[in-house]
């Protein structure tokens, strides 16, 4: 019987592992160009003029947000016309302690580099200018107290 119990934990165990590996950077929705980013994509969507992405980034879930300064009746003092969000959790905890980088690269193929500005409560933000239509290379490299990580994914502005 307890080689049995053994046999049945060990083959469970192997299948597990079996399907983590598989999963490893599997694509779970949005539209991409390439569908060897990095980490784990839970997908896209757009609702009311906001653009949101989730990922998994190691053992961290990230979310974006892109939305439009006009829509949030906001100005940027250097005349930018989006603004990119992220929220970073592990574990179901906030990390409210991020270092990091966004750039956007524009479907002609021009880059935008910024710092993620710390907002407060766990929010992190930059913004850039969005104006061209097409597909947007959204690139976030950061840094919490354990790690660094990156997520990738496609914003589409005007696509429709």
């Amino acid at each position: 019987m307890k080689k049995l119990i053994i046999s049945i934990l060990f083959v469970s165990l192997a299948v597990a592992g079996g399907t983590a590996l598989a999963m490893k950077g599997m694509d779970h929705g949005g539209d991409h160009k390439n569908s060897s980013m990095e980490g784990m994509n839970h997908g896209s969507e757009t609702m009311n003029g906001t653009f949101k992405h989730m990922a998994m980034a190691g053992d961290i879930h990230s979310e974006f947000q892109v939305m439009e300064l006009a829509a949030m009746n906001m100005k940027d003092p250097d005349g930018k016309t989006h603004h990119v969000m992220a929220t970073f959790s592990r574990n179901g905890e906030k990390i409210e302690k991020v270092a990091g980088k966004v750039k956007l690269v524009s479907p002609s193929g021009k880059e935008q580099l910024a710092d993620l500005e710390n907002f407060g409560s766990g929010v992190f933000a930059a913004n850039f200018t969005i104006n061209e239509p097409g597909k947007w290379g959204v690139v976030c490299l950061f840094k919490d107290e354990q790690e660094t990580q990156s997520v990738k994914f496609w914003y589409p502005h005007m696509t429709k």
